[in-house]
């Protein structure tokens, strides 16, 4: 307990690095939450059309979602919730809550509404390649998860407010829950209700996922306030319906791109839009625990000093953020590449999950590990927009992107069938990703690019050579192929090369000085270890670029 005080677990968290290591600790556990949850399903039902079906079944909800809730809070509700906040203005601050609580309540309950009307057309467009019975079950599916994207609606609010006061750790805890919903149902309601309670799971999940934050948001002073009248008057209410319109547009094209892998993985062999979700999920491990962690622990300071127009700040805190960022990421994406097979078998390898199957998902998953760099420096890119309240050049730089992706398709699926969705979806992602950066760096006269991308070439010549020692250690410590069909060989397998690959980065990283591994060893040691309180506090300081 008297470490996780020192951490500021019973408080607002300020500094940088402390609320992405709360982040990031969550994010381990909810993602190894997340592979139980993914070996439990492809143990039971293997890449096949049950579990085509359920994840066909999650592309509609999560557009109603993003369209309509992650455009409203992650680039309005929060910059907008802030900024009355600090200027003491709480009253206000709260009364916006309420009320945009209930434009999404109503919103996504009118849009969940109309979705189930029109369901089966809705299914016709989005897997035109499922056999009849293979449709049906994805249709059951989604009208039972349209239940969910109300339930995270409301959480998006409450996790909003969390955010904005820096309060992360139920926040960061809240997803742990959603993944034990889902697996409750895998296990137990499928036995009670048959393959419907895979889809009741997901909506257990996220009333799970609701509960958890409303507990911390009672702490802050929260409380709920049904008030329809003077909404429409609200002038930071309008503020935020303006700024999540072009937000909302880019998350929506954001889905769509998932919604395209959607339909053109129907058209090829049963259990392809399962073999891409679940390589998608594994490689999504590390873009969650350091890109996202990362860009939502910065993003309160981004708009704070935004508001404050110190634009000298605003980019130093910026730049640290990209790099550290990029310190993390880099090496776990080239051995993810260099240990895919083993990563695949270890997490999915089981019952119904066959070999086929393992080589189909460590084939997608190399191929999206090699764009993870990118995918995993959009969420901070975006963020820097939205504290400047320009929503607008993210969802152009989407649309291009995602006009790019649709022709890469078409280039590349015709020869590499579920791979070339893969490349696609690699290559989209990056020019994104330079875009958003390229576009960014127009808004600051004092950007430096050297300052970034400097000290990130040591970064990328430690995580190579990190890669190249691993591959050779893998090779030396290689097994027969009996051997490695057991659990215990292939773990031991990735046990030891990924050891010995992270000993090497880290390694070459104190022999080559570079910054964030000094800066992430600082911090463990004076955080975790202890340091004097005015040391603690002038390393907050720093990292909040003296807000």
């Amino acid at each position: 307990m008297k470490i996780l005080r020192k951490i500021g677990l019973n408080g607002p968290i300020h500094s940088v690095s402390g609320a992405a290591l709360i982040i990031a600790v969550a994010g381990i556990g909810s993602r190894l939450f997340g592979f139980l949850r993914d070996r439990i399903l492809a143990a039971q039902f293997g890449a096949g059309d049950t579990l085509d079906a359920y994840y066909a079944a999650f592309r509609i909800p999560d557009l109603l979602y993003s369209f309509l809730v992650l455009g409203a809070l992650s680039a309005a509700f929060i910059p907008v919730f802030t900024e009355l906040y600090v200027q003491k203005k709480e009253k206000e601050a709260w009364e916006l809550s309420s009320q945009v609580l209930h434009l999404l309540v109503f919103s996504l309950g009118l849009a969940s509404i109309v979705a189930a009307i029109f369901m089966h057309s809705l299914m016709e467009v989005l897997v035109p390649g499922f056999s009849p019975e293979k449709k049906a079950l994805a249709e059951q599916f989604t009208r039972i998860m349209l239940l969910s994207p109300m339930l995270l609606g409301i959480s998006a609010v409450f996790g909003g407010v969390l955010v904005s006061l820096k309060r992360f750790v139920l926040y960061s805890l809240a997803p742990i829950f959603y993944n034990l919903g889902i697996i409750f149902g895998a296990v137990f309601l499928v036995k009670l209700m048959g393959q419907s309670g895979l889809a009741w799971g997901v909506v257990l999940g996220a009333l799970l996922h609701v509960a958890v934050q409303y507990l911390d948001l009672r702490i802050c002073g929260f409380r709920y306030r049904f008030a329809l009248s003077g909404i429409w008057k609200n002038e930071a209410v309008r503020r935020v319906i303006l700024l999540m319109i072009p937000r909302s547009l880019a998350m929506a094209i954001n889905q769509i791109s998932f919604l395209v892998v959607t339909i053109f993985a129907s058209t090829l062999v049963s259990g392809s839009l399962s073999v891409f979700t679940l390589a998608n999920n594994i490689q999504s491990v590390p873009l969650g625990l350091f890109g996202v962690a990362f860009s939502l622990a910065v993003f309160p300071s981004l708009s704070a000093l935004a508001a404050k127009k110190a634009d000298g700040e605003f980019f130093h805190l910026f730049a640290n953020t990209f790099r550290r960022i990029l310190f993390f990421v880099l090496p776990v994406s080239v051995l993810m590449i260099v240990l895919r097979a083993q990563i695949v078998r270890v997490i999915l390898g089981s019952g119904q999950f066959d070999w086929h199957d393992t080589i189909a998902t460590f084939g997608v998953l190399g191929i999206l590990s090699v764009s993870l760099f990118a995918q995993s420096l959009i969420p901070l890119l975006a963020r820097a927009f939205f504290a400047l309240q320009n929503t607008k050049t993210p969802l152009y730089i989407a649309l291009v992107s995602e006009a790019f992706h649709v022709i890469l398709i078409f280039i590349f699926m015709g020869r590499y069938q579920i791979n070339g969705l893969a490349i696609a979806f690699s290559i989209a992602t990056t020019i994104n990703m330079l875009l958003l950066y390229v576009f960014l760096r127009r808004q600051f006269a004092s950007w430096k690019d050297s300052d970034i991308f400097s000290p990130s070439m040591k970064i990328i010549a430690a995580s190579l050579v990190a890669g190249i020692i691993a591959q050779l250690t893998k090779a030396a410590f290689g097994f027969n192929d009996n051997e490695l069909d057991t659990f215990v060989a292939i773990f031991i397998q990735l046990l030891v090369t990924s050891a010995v690959g992270i000993s090497v980065f880290i390694a070459l990283s104190w022999w080559m000085r570079i910054e964030e591994f000094e800066r992430v060893k600082t911090f463990f040691v004076r955080r975790i270890f202890g340091q004097p309180q005015n040391l603690v506090e002038a390393e907050e300081e720093a990292e909040r670029g003296s807000i």
